[in-house]
């Protein structure tokens, strides 16, 4: 017994020391475990994690990242079959998520009349003609993306379409997707005269004089026209969602978060999964029926059971709170001040809010609801506060999307309540959305506080970044440049709207990167770049903390990996100077 006491004091240490010495050679590079698979070195590397902001070079094997630091550190790594790719100085992020965009119905619009970016009525009226002829095959029509200022009060006529489209019904969503433009056929077809009432939740725009509807529908109103329309086959959605993904994949997005989805959305999400051709990781935000109420839980929980696959999820629920403030149906505190008395209408009492947030939370979803006026975002935290005090608060990360309008009392709430706020900063500058049809009708000291992303990141709130899309660009960089210089993209020497509001670039990086994975439960598998985090980078062209502010949009992404594999290029790896 003695000397096995002896041994063990005198060989313990040996081997201590011995295994100490094998694992500081190997953290010094000395032996590696894995080879890499493809390594990115000499490039600006923004990691958007505080233990190491900026590296020269990243390795990874097996769709994971093996190394982060400087190039002298890839040596150990190298085999005669790994790819090294020479960034020349080139930017390597994380890769961007979208955190509330409509991939499959924008996909659909990208082969529909396509209205977007068009400034003028003359501009709208040619491409909408010019559509109808080239496409004498088509029964109905369809498109959308036209601005609502180029309208006299938002309100495009009848009449108008009519003369564009005389021999077929047409139906042209407006470009915040919350009212329809329709012809005099349309309205025949839905039965729609100066007799019919508005719906619940809907309002359908009329002519002075005479009563009659004038062709502009807004909110639930447009159903009454779009319900009639073919639907739009499994072969339409499948290959609209694929141009919207190549579409984000080009500008670097390698995650989103679908903002509304039934099960038809779902189930092509889940083809192109079981396919193994689904290039983005999908949360997706299963629809709510505000008619429905508490009945609808079971079904909820069985649609999420249902779509779980490698990429896609269903574990989010939408509500829809309100509409938008230019038409008049955001929720507001307070009156518009060109309709006295009239605050906007909710789609939802705040009562029935509460008990359904509380439900859906009870059932495990994370809520995600739609929100704009001040009214209806105090609601809104309203239900996540009811509902966290009825089930308990747990890691929820509920989240309310767009924001345009919020009471200043109610901005420490995000922090306190940890609920993330999901901007679309891309609409925070003044355009003719904001100084036509949004400062008008709120006055100056509400109009102070417009998409106030600045206060909340101050207050402690988290914020993610999501555009959207198709009602506006999906591009992260453009909603970046936007959220840093609150000006337009192409200028070039105005001063910021609301100072106050403005972000530094880090914020808003972090947004689109490791905020958004927090926001989708992910933060631990993506969203910056980090040893055993999943290889999914992007390089732009350029270093964004080298440029000006206002040249962000105009980098290019030139790479997009998902899990370490290419999934869009404009540069081929091959032509990246791979050795």
């Amino acid at each position: 017994m003695k000397k096995r006491a002896f041994l063990r004091r005198v060989f313990d240490p040996l081997i201590f020391l011995s295994i100490s010495v094998l694992f500081l050679s190997c953290a010094r590079g000395r032996k590696p475990a894995v080879p890499a698979d493809l390594i990115l070195e000499n490039g600006a590397v923004y990691t958007v994690a505080s233990s190491q902001p900026w590296a020269e070079a990243v390795a990874i094997a097996g769709g994971k990242i093996i190394y982060v630091g400087d190039d002298s550190g890839t040596a150990r790594l190298k085999t005669p079959a790994t790819q090294v790719v020479d960034l020349a100085g080139k930017m390597l992020l994380p890769g961007f998520h979208d955190s509330h965009v409509h991939p499959v119905t924008g996909g659909v619009e990208l082969g529909q009349c396509n209205l977007n970016d068009l400034n003028t009525k003359e501009e709208i009226f040619a491409v909408v003609k010019k559509y109808a002829a080239e496409h004498p095959e088509k029964e109905w029509v369809e498109g959308g993306g036209w601005a609502l200022p180029v309208f006299p009060e938002a309100n495009p006529t009848k009449e108008e379409l009519d003369k564009l489209v005389p021999d077929r019904p047409a139906y042209l969503t407006a470009a915040d997707g919350h009212s329809a433009w329709v012809n005099s056929c349309a309205l025949e077809m839905a039965g729609i005269t100066v007799k019919t009432p508005d719906p619940k939740g809907g309002h359908i725009e009329r002519q002075a004089r005479t009563g009659q509807p004038s062709g502009t529908l807004r909110e639930a109103a447009k159903a009454l026209v779009s319900r009639l329309i073919p639907e739009t086959t499994a072969e339409e959605y499948l290959a609209g969602l694929e141009a919207a993904l190549a579409l984000a994949n080009r500008f670097g997005i390698t995650s989103i978060l679908e903002a509304d989805a039934d099960e038809k959305i779902l189930d092509t999400y889940a083809d192109l999964d079981r396919r193994g051709q689904l290039t983005a990781r999908v949360l997706a935000s299963v629809d709510v029926d505000l008619d429905k109420g508490l009945d609808q839980i079971p079904g909820l929980i069985q649609t999420r059971e249902k779509y779980k696959g490698r990429y896609l999820r269903a574990e989010d629920a939408k509500i829809y709170v309100d509409g938008v403030i230019e038409s008049h149906t955001a929720a507001l505190l307070e009156p518009y001040l060109d309709r006295p008395g009239d605050r906007g209408v909710p789609l939802i009492e705040a009562e029935a809010l509460n008990r359904l947030a509380t439900a859906i939370d009870k059932a495990g979803f994370q809520i995600h609801i739609h929100a704009i006026g001040d009214r209806a975002i105090r609601m809104s935290l309203d239900a996540i506060e009811a509902a966290q005090k009825e089930n308990g608060r747990r890691d929820a990360r509920h989240h309310i999307a767009h924001l345009e309008l919020i009471d200043p009392s109610d901005i420490p709430r995000f922090a306190r309540l940890g609920v993330v706020a999901n901007f679309q900063s891309f609409w925070a500058y003044p355009d003719l959305y904001i100084t036509k049809l949004t400062e008008p009708i709120l006055g100056p000291e509400r109009s102070r506080w417009l998409y106030p992303i600045g206060s909340v990141v101050k207050s402690g709130g988290t914020i993610a970044g999501g555009s959207d899309w198709s009602m506006s660009s999906i591009n992260p960089l453009d909603a970046i440049q936007i959220a840093v210089t609150r000006t337009a993209l192409e200028d070039t020497a105005g001063a910021g709207w609301l100072p106050d509001e403005l972000v530094d670039l880090p914020t808003m990086i972090a947004a689109y990167t490791i905020n958004g994975a927090y926001l989708s439960h992910q933060e631990k598998i993506t969203g910056s770049i980090e040893v055993g985090k999943a290889a999914d980078l992007i390089v732009l062209e350029k270093n964004l903390f080298e440029i000006p502010a206002n040249q962000i949009h105009k980098v290019k992404v030139v790479l997009t990996l998902l899990d370490g594999k290419e999934i869009s290029g404009t540069l081929p790896l091959k032509e990246l100077k791979i050795s």
